[in-house]
């Protein structure tokens, strides 16, 4: 997120980041991603759906289809889902809404959030947490270097509250 808690606008990202493209790459391969509808079609097609991840949309539209995906209508319903999932994290990877579901629905118990430095006159935002009821520690660092414009610092916070 950028330093107004932007993400997005017009259903794209406003950066590129190789190093912090590639985190998400290395820590969601062979996981689970679940994503909004519009995330989803925001993804390029020829990285659709994204490779080495079970794919799990989340979208209103009971009839939506999405080829090598999963597909709810609910977060609840997807969490539900996965509760016995032993072997794969479930990360939830945008949009704007979905992160606010599941930031209410206290199912998280980690963060992963790459602050850029800078703002982007974004039309999606991050939604506000209580980090009071979280830890964090930095795990990444990226400096304003020739494939990046933008500085950025990636934080994980894990969960303090019961």
């Amino acid at each position: 997120m950028d330093a107004k808690r932007g993400i997005g606008k017009n259903n794209d990202l406003m950066w590129h980041l190789p190093a912090d493209m590639n985190f998400f790459k290395e820590t969601t391969k062979n996981q689970i991603v679940v994503m909004g509808r519009r995330n989803y079609d925001s993804i390029p097609e020829k990285y659709r759906p994204l490779p080495n991840r079970l794919n799990v949309i989340l979208t209103r539209n009971k009839d939506f289809e999405a080829e090598n995906c999963l597909v709810f209508n609910s977060l609840n319903d997807c969490l539900h889902h996965f509760e016995n999932e032993q072997e794969r994290k479930v990360f939830i990877i945008g949009g704007g809404e979905i992160y606010k579901m599941a930031l209410d629905s206290k199912y998280l118990d980690e963060l992963y959030i790459t602050y850029v430095d800078g703002i982007f006159d974004a039309d999606t935002f991050f939604p506000e947490f209580n980090e009071s009821e979280w830890d964090s520690e930095i795990i990444g660092e990226q400096l304003v270097d020739e494939k990046h414009p933008n500085a950025f610092v990636i934080k994980k916070f894990t969960a303090t509250r019961n």
